[in-house]
């Protein structure tokens, strides 16, 4: 037995397993879990860290995983609570967080004049998104930026798919405000 964790230390198979399984969801879902922590947190470095931590956790339970949800709910399940925890954190909470960078998916602006006005609304929709209730801000961001269905964010936050939609409705009338405000109506 191992002492510090009550478990049977793991064969070199078992290990060998647990390591081919961990790079796998490193490769598929490392980059994805990263910008989803960066939604929460505003920083990259620490985004980094969160997700670092969620795989050794990974590492550590895979055991737990029981497949009563895929393998992306679960990792991504487990960067939300950890970027949750970190958020409730004071140290957190003192550190100052100023910086936004919305990477567009596509590019449609097509000269430099289009290029300026869709950065600058960019930068207004992110500041606007980071300023919602988590609530609000992470349907927002599972919805638009990491791009899971209703279903699929009811799953991964545990809330019914109405709650989902409810949400979703609701943070997008408060960006709909909050850039009328601004002098945005597009």
């Amino acid at each position: 037995m191992d002492d510090r964790k009550g478990k049977v230390p793991l064969s070199v198979e078992g290990h060998k397993v647990r390591e081919e399984w961990l790079g796998t969801i490193m490769n598929q879902y490392g980059e994805g879990l990263t910008k989803l922590a960066y939604h929460y947190v505003k920083d990259w470095g620490r985004a980094e860290d969160i997700v670092q931590d969620v795989f050794v956790s990974c590492f550590d339970h895979y055991e737990d995983f029981r497949g009563d949800s895929s393998v992306k709910t679960w990792v991504y399940r487990i960067t939300i609570n950890r970027c949750k925890d970190v958020l409730k954190s004071s140290a957190f909470r003192k550190t100052l967080l100023g910086k936004f960078d919305f990477t567009p998916r596509r590019e449609t602006a097509h000269t430099p004049e289009l290029f300026l006005v869709k950065k600058e609304t960019e930068k207004q929709l992110a500041r606007h998104i980071f300023s919602l209730s988590v609530k609000y801000r992470e349907v927002i961001l599972l919805f638009y930026y990491e791009e899971f269905s209703v279903n699929g964010i009811s799953e991964l936050l545990s809330i019914k798919p109405n709650t989902v939609k409810t949400r979703l409705d609701r943070a997008r009338e408060k960006l709909k405000r909050l850039m009328e405000g601004d002098g945005y109506h597009g």
